[in-house]
């Protein structure tokens, strides 16, 4: 038993020990088919805080002969498939923390000598009938038991690309390089790994390690395969932990769900979603573990376009991207769409993989957003709506329809372009803007079915004592075609279960005269 050769099991019993603890061992049921086969090697990116090193702490328990966890697996999901005990501590397990190494290291141009030295030492006493040599490095010792023992080792590399993230040195960066080719390049060693899993926040670098490690099947944010609800907490995980802790589903859902991991998996970020179960309240926990200025000096980037679709996407809207150009580092980033798509890998914005969109995931990272543009001039117009959007809200409600109105006009306006003015989708954007505020009073649903279409836009109230609202948008008409539109179509039956004061927001927007026409009117349920 070693620290980083044959680790025991403490990390990944603290984890277990923990109050509010998600099984996710079934991940050694899909790692296990691997196991031994051309797809041993294995990328998985995620967000900060996604539960990646729990998984290598769990991971490194159930494989690494350095432990009995036997008791342990025998008692979570894993422990429930027929020969899961086949490979149970049956590995040499080398366990590695990039993140640490690289700060804990004094003289960092000595990492990988450090790194090298401190494993053979460790194979030295664990394999004292194998000779080793002082100039062995890892692959070398590897190598070395292999020959003689034909034991074979499992690998996992915590935060691979931390090296990638803090743009090291020319020569730091290709002393990795060499490490990681001597591991994962050599056909020798090849054999001698029963499985390679190495986590970071980045996808492998494109154009510096992707030679080295070209053997990895990648599983991300992008596309996470059948790994997509094995880092993270799904819908199934949250609700279960909502009625045990006495959490309301809806709201947790509206604060920290929006990951679309595959057509079937929708990730909840499990750190902010504990936080909220101990605090006993909704709020930003995730977005309060870094600084909103890593948001912001990427969005605030001259690109084309860029401002015109954040706006979009405060409102609400989902924005195309291309994720196919990003090289996976920070020095690619040169244009809008690798924005975005390094967003995408931070957790700042999530992608849907059906129509080749990104937007805001949820409430918590929305409010990030938010922070980010708060204090810079080019975004002076749209902080202005979002700080104006209590006083349309309290319009709305005491049914001030020329207040609606103008505030309408602004919202429209910024929101848009010249070529996009008369667009219907941007209509909608602007309206949401308009109403952010009430984001934390409503649930926001955009083409709400009801039995006769689709009402433009619903508010559903998640506090009480305040009027649920049916909006709806004409152009070129009046209002009041809007208002009946939605008594014609009753579109009202979609609020049916609701009770309290209900409004029918009927808006118009003429295309001449660019102005909006509001009409109001209240109704009991």
């Amino acid at each position: 038993m070693g620290i980083y050769l044959n680790p025991n099991a403490d990390a990944f019993k603290e984890d277990k020990n923990t109050e509010i603890y998600v099984d996710k061992s079934l991940v050694l049921l899909e790692l296990n088919k691997l196991l031994g086969s051309r797809e041993k090697f294995v990328c998985m990116s995620r967000a900060r805080r996604f539960g990646k090193s729990m998984a290598g702490n769990m991971i490194s328990a159930y494989y690494s002969k350095g432990c009995d966890t036997k008791e342990i697996f025998s008692k979570m999901k894993i422990g429930d498939v027929p020969g899961y005990e086949d490979n149970l501590n049956k590995f040499n397990v080398i366990k590695l923390d990039m993140n640490g190494w690289y700060n804990n290291t004094p003289d960092r141009k000595l990492l990988f000598d450090d790194l090298n030295e401190s494993l053979r030492e460790e194979f030295e006493q664990q394999f004292s009938s194998v000779r080793f040599k002082p100039t062995d490095n890892l692959a070398r010792c590897i190598l070395r038991v292999y020959g003689q023992t034909n034991q074979k080792f499992v690998f996992i590399i915590d935060e691979y690309d931390v090296l990638v993230r803090e743009k090291v040195s020319d020569d730091l960066f290709q002393k990795y390089l060499d490490f990681l080719n001597g591991l994962f390049k050599d056909a020798t060693l090849r054999p001698a790994i029963a499985l390679a899993y190495i986590t970071g926040i980045l996808p492998i670098v494109r154009d510096k390690v992707q030679s080295k490690l070209n053997e990895f099947r990648e599983y991300t944010m992008i596309d996470a395969q059948q790994f997509a609800g094995m880092i993270g907490f799904t819908k199934e995980d949250v609700v279960e932990l909502c009625h045990q802790y006495g959490l309301n589903v809806d709201e947790c859902k509206r604060w920290y769900d929006g990951y679309k991991m595959s057509s079937t998996v929708d990730l909840f970020n499990p750190l902010s979603v504990v936080r909220a179960i101990e605090s006993k309240r909704f709020g930003s926990y995730w977005t309060a573990t870094s600084s909103f200025e890593v948001l912001k000096d990427y969005i605030m980037m001259d690109f084309d376009g860029i401002k015109q679709d954040v706006i979009s996407m405060i409102s609400g809207k989902s924005v195309h991207v291309n994720v196919n150009k990003f090289k996976n580092t920070i020095d690619s980033i040169n244009n809008k769409d690798n924005v975005f798509t390094y967003l995408i890998h931070l957790g700042y914005l999530c992608y849907n993989n059906e129509d080749e969109t990104c937007h805001i995931p949820n409430a918590e990272v929305r409010t990030e957003w938010i922070n980010a543009i708060e204090d810079d001039a080019n975004y002076s117009a749209v902080m202005s709506l979002v700080n104006n959007s209590k006083r349309l809200l309290d319009a709305t409600i005491k049914g001030d329809d020329g207040a609606v109105a103008n505030a309408l006009d602004a919202a429209h306006t910024e929101v848009t372009s010249n070529l996009t003015y008369n667009d219907e989708h941007c209509f909608q954007s602007a309206i949401c803007l308009a109403y952010f505020y009430a984001n934390t009073r409503y649930t926001l649903v955009k083409e709400l079915p009801t039995g006769n279409g689709y009402a433009d836009i619903a508010l559903i109230p998640f506090l009480p004592n305040i009027p649920a609202m049916v909006i709806e948008l004409k152009h070129n008409k009046s209002p009041e075609t809007a208002l009946q539109q939605i008594k014609d179509k009753k579109y009202d039956d979609a609020l049916k279960h609701y009770r309290g004061n209900l409004l029918f927001v009927g808006i118009n927007y003429d295309e001449k005269t660019k102005k909006h026409e509001c009409k109001i009117e209240q109704i009991v349920l």
